[in-house]
């Protein structure tokens, strides 16, 4: 590949209060344009390397670099390209989603005026445009997920990342939004979307990314991992990889126990 890397990171380690490493020694060159599935069981790692990325956490060991510069020497200029939407996010309900959307525009440097025209019209094409000066604290979850999605977006990032977007989220939105990640795609834009339905990601990423144990064990095409594994769909791959066998075990006995008296 001839592009040169987005995001490149090297031997990346983390541990919390000296236990055991939740990452064991990432190593990984994600590319513009790439919609990155990053999956894996819950506690593999996968939160604690987004908000690393993110400059969340900063006691890692090993090299992140971000847009060609060291992200622990420049932590300030990368996050200006960057967008985030969280798995669980602490949004101000007492703010209205004008209110909210100025000011995570100004953060980026956006002039109020241009903020509010371009959050007005993109609240439009989400369908929720009535309730632009209704306060947050009276948004259903979808609501709430759309103007996260927003917020995210508005000052048009090169990097997106993505921790369950799609939650709450009603089928039409759904198909927009996967369209809306294509279309970035498209334009150079990376996107880290990282997501417990397998389906989804196994459909809009371009490269997979499976975390088990704070290493990665596969990396590849939804093909190619489909190919090394010799399984049909990515939940059986993840399955295989992650060494999770016991899923339809658990739900015979889950019903037994449901129809003891």
């Amino acid at each position: 590949m001839n592009q040169v890397p987005v995001i490149v990171i090297n031997d990346l380690k983390m541990n919390y209060e000296e236990g055991e490493d939740i990452l064991k020694g990432i190593n990984v060159e994600i590319y513009p344009g790439q919609i990155i599935g990053y999956i894996g069981p819950n506690g593999a790692g996968k939160s604690t390397t987004v908000k690393i990325l993110l400059g969340i956490i900063e006691n890692y060991r090993g090299k992140i670099e971000i847009f060609g510069k060291d992200i622990s020497k420049d932590q300030i200029a990368y996050k200006r390209r960057i967008g985030y939407v969280p798995e669980t996010a602490e949004i101000y309900d007492h703010l209205t989603a004008y209110e909210y959307l100025t000011f995570i525009g100004e953060v980026y440097g956006l002039e109020a005026k241009t903020v509010e025209e371009k959050a007005k019209k993109l609240m439009g094409l989400f369908g929720i445009v009535e309730h632009f000066y209704s306060r947050i604290s009276s948004y259903s979850k979808g609501m709430k997920q759309k103007l996260l999605i927003i917020a995210s977006l508005l000052h048009n990032p090169d990097i997106l990342f993505l921790d369950e977007p799609l939650s709450g989220l009603d089928a039409n939105s759904v198909m927009v939004f996967k369209e809306i990640l294509s279309k970035l795609s498209k334009e150079g834009k990376t996107i880290f979307y990282s997501s417990h339905i397998m389906e989804v990601v196994e459909k809009i990423s371009h490269r997979i990314l499976l975390l088990n144990n704070g290493q990665i064990v596969a990396d590849g095409t939804f093909e190619e991992l489909k190919e090394k594994s010799r399984e049909g769909s990515l939940e059986e791959i993840f399955n295989q990889l992650t060494g999770f066998d016991k899923h339809k075990e658990i739900a015979d006995e889950f019903i037994r126990t449901l129809k003891e008296v």
